[in-house]
């Protein structure tokens, strides 16, 4: 080391350090989304307390050479804290092992610098030291003072981290945003403890309480830049999503118009060619003949054949719908009530039942029974409720995140998948709520919408 520290203050004792590191750790196990059962996150994290003792207590024996390494060991230990109780992603876990451990340094500094804080009216001595304080014994105060600060630090990270991120789904940081928070770790880390290696610089302090204090704001200002670094993240993916969702709804909406056109135009085509059709009838009559017309007049039927449930656009959405299930030898039966969706706009009714039926049709395809290619949707009145429901048979295994968002089994994963969520955004918009249900092969999505 070059240059001493004048008045220089006991180091932080290396259990407080390493039950800080723990803690830190359990916090963000309580924020983010596990993909393990809690008997394994339990499990993981009472093993995990003694190691990182041990490792901390083994750091604090070694010689000042081993310090560095030491430290990347402990670090490696919260690491594989947090990727063997929540199950995360390797890039994931050390994004948040990183906001980890610039946590516990701070809260192990700042109780370690209130704990060294000289009694009122001496020069020295910390004010929690055991002996006589202001007339009554304090023996307690030390554990008194550490579980108290540590319950209100890790308390308040607790309570700001909860909402920075979800329980219920995992959305992993990108590669920038795990490396700057690595980044943003090494630097605080390093200019917080630069005073300890070297005095000979204008960042270090001189004298043993300037060090602490350089300590403790630096690593507030570390876990303050991290902080603003998730928060940047989060309205970035909230911002992509939304997007997504926009471009998705904006797509179902030209979808339906141009829907809506070729329906138009194939009932014009099949009015004439019934007329058609009659005039030849009165001309030739062969009976041979015949039973080629009603094979053409049954055909054009199927295409004449439009929906009429008192929506316009539903009548639209259903008859596209029904030919494409059609065309896949699929069985598509619909009844409903379109007069109760006259609060919707024709564009929120084209996206909800274009993504609704578009994932039925996708699923029942592959299904290798002829008579278990079935769609059913139902529209109706429920007391104060519109219930929509779309129920299909399924063979594929389905995967679910904890909202009941379906992941999508395509390869491009992160363009796809949003049928559900845009389902979801247009239900809420309208006050209304989304269940998905899937038991012996049926799957059913029900949205009810306030009446």
């Amino acid at each position: 080391m070059n240059g001493a520290i004048a008045d220089a203050l006991p180091d932080i004792p290396r259990l407080y350090t390493a039950i800080c590191e723990w803690l830190a750790c359990v916090v963000y196990l309580l924020v983010v989304y596990r993909r393990v059962p809690q008997w394994r996150t339990g499990l993981v994290a009472a093993i995990s307390l003694p190691c990182i003792i041990a490792i901390q207590c083994f750091d604090g024996a070694a010689s000042l050479d081993f310090w560095v390494f030491g430290m990347l060991l402990a670090f490696a230990a919260m690491y594989l804290t947090v990727f063997l109780a929540s199950g995360t992603t390797a890039r994931e876990g050390l994004y948040i092992t990183a906001r980890a451990f610039v946590l516990a340094e701070l809260v192990a500094s700042l109780h370690w610098q209130i704990v060294t804080t000289p009694r009122a009216g001496t020069a020295d001595g910390p004010w929690v030291e055991p002996g006589m304080i202001g007339g009554f014994v304090s023996w307690a105060l030390p554990a008194i003072v550490l579980v108290v600060s540590y319950a209100l630090c890790f308390g308040g990270a607790w309570a700001i981290e909860r909402h920075n991120f979800s329980r219920v789904s995992s959305a992993s940081p990108g590669r920038a945003a795990t490396i700057g928070a690595v980044a943003i770790t090494i630097v605080t880390f390093a200019m917080s403890n630069l005073s300890f290696i070297t005095t000979n610089t204008p960042f270090s302090g001189q004298f043993g309480r300037e060090v602490f204090y350089i300590r403790t704001l630096v690593d507030l200002c570390g876990y303050a830049i991290l902080y603003a670094q998730q928060e940047q993240t989060r309205a970035l993916q909230a911002s992509a999503e939304l997007n997504s969702i926009e471009a998705r709804l904006q797509s179902e909406h030209q979808e339906y118009l141009q829907s809506k056109e070729n329906i138009e135009s194939l009932g014009r085509i099949a009015h004439d060619l019934k007329h058609q059709i009659t005039a030849l009838r009165a001309e030739v009559d062969p009976e041979r003949v015949s039973a080629g017309f009603d094979g053409l007049e049954a055909s054009v039927r199927q295409y004449s054949a439009q929906q009429h449930t008192g929506n316009p656009v539903l009548d639209v959405i259903i008859t596209s719908k029904s030919q494409a299930a059609a065309r896949r030898s699929i069985t598509f039966t619909a009844v409903a009530d379109g007069e109760l969706l006259d609060p919707l706009s024709s564009m929120d009714i084209a996206t909800l039942f274009g993504n609704a039926l578009d994932n039925a049709i996708e699923a029942t395809a592959p299904v290798t029974d002829p008579e278990r290619r079935l769609i059913k949707l139902a529209l109706y009145a429920h007391g104060n409720f519109t219930v929509i429901r779309v129920e299909n048979y399924y063979e594929s295994a389905l995967s679910k995140d904890g909202e009941g968002n379906l992941r999508s089994t395509k390869a491009d994963s992160h363009t796809h998948g949003f049928g559900v969520k845009s389902i979801r955004h247009i239900a809420a918009q309208y006050g209304g709520n989304v269940t998905i249900k899937t038991e012996d092969h049926w799957f059913t999505l029900t949205v009810l919408l306030p009446r």
